[in-house]
């Protein structure tokens, strides 16, 4: 970690890049599950 400085200004950097990444990705899966729910009729899955 030493020979490395730039992992600990990346580290965090990544943490905040990953956890957005998964905010996005459940609020596009909530309000695509709520289209579908709007448009389509109730299949059973």
């Amino acid at each position: 970690m030493a020979e490395t400085p730039w992992v600990g200004d990346a580290l965090p950097m990544m943490v905040v890049v990953l956890i957005a990444a998964h905010v996005i990705a459940l609020v596009y899966w909530i309000y695509r599950l709520a289209t579908e729910k709007q448009s389509a009729r109730r299949k059973a899955h």
